[in-house]
């Protein structure tokens, strides 16, 4: 296993809102003010953890050929997208936008103080009709394995299945997944995907080991090219992980 550890940098501060940037597009809006975040990983353009006071606004300008996955670990935030319903998000809560040929403007507003993850991927294919996603929360999520909540690989999608349940994991538009472990202390989970992908790791509470590497709340993880990853909860934790091709065409 290679894998290394990504060091996050305090991004765009407005008052109390913070941005750590952990991954970042040229150019993008997760550009940091000291120091500089790498440069995306494959498909995953920007990853970012971003606080929330009561009342703020997280906006983005026009974007086009993405997949925005934000998660929410604390607090109650508002997705506020041109051309969809404003939806509530509580803990637990998965938003996907996909941008598909554009959206004009993207913010998230907090109605309560707030910590979320966001996730950039982009599309396989350039185009399409922009999409937004909600599942409020994945209530049969199981200790001890990753639980795949978004996913682009067809053999996860639930239409060609024979039943569709609530537990399914929402759309992405590209051969990537995104998932969620929660580990007790002395427990591990263990992934496999297929060549030629990227796994991101982010550590959201606990202490974990992957490897020879600690991880701890706000670590992230990068390995490339590498089929398979195994974490050991030192603590007790909460991790999300990332699954993206290695070609990251059109960054």
């Amino acid at each position: 296993m290679v894998g290394r550890r990504v060091t996050a940098y305090s991004g765009s501060q407005n008052g109390a809102l913070r941005v750590e940037c952990y991954l970042a597009s040229v150019g993008g809006v997760c550009s940091a003010d000291k120091g500089s975040p790498e440069i995306g990983a494959g498909r995953l353009k920007i990853a970012n953890q971003i606080r929330l006071p009561s009342g703020a606004d997280y906006a983005v300008g026009a974007e086009a050929n993405v997949d925005i996955l934000t998660w929410v670990y604390s607090g109650k935030v508002t997705s506020k997208s041109n051309g969809f319903y404003d939806d509530v998000l509580g803990a637990g809560s998965l938003h996907i936008i996909g941008a598909g040929r554009g959206l004009s403007h993207l913010a998230w507003n907090a109605q309560e103080k707030a910590v979320v993850f966001q996730f950039w991927i982009l599309q396989d294919n350039e185009g399409g009709d922009p999409t937004q996603e909600v599942r409020a929360g994945f209530p049969e999520l199981e200790d001890g394995s990753f639980k795949i909540l978004a996913s682009g690989f067809p053999e996860d999608d639930p239409e060609d299945g024979e039943t569709c349940e609530d537990g399914s994991p929402l759309t992405l538009r590209s051969r990537s997944r995104f998932l969620h472990a929660r580990l007790s202390a002395g427990d591990g989970a263990a992934y496999q995907t297929i060549p030629g992908q990227s796994l991101y790791l982010t550590v959201v509470s606990g202490r974990i080991t992957v490897g020879c590497q600690t991880l701890e709340a706000g670590d992230a993880f990068l390995q490339d090219d590498d089929s398979q990853l195994t974490v050991m909860a030192a603590q007790d934790a909460v991790v999300l992980l990332v699954d993206v091709p290695v070609d990251g065409a059109g960054r």
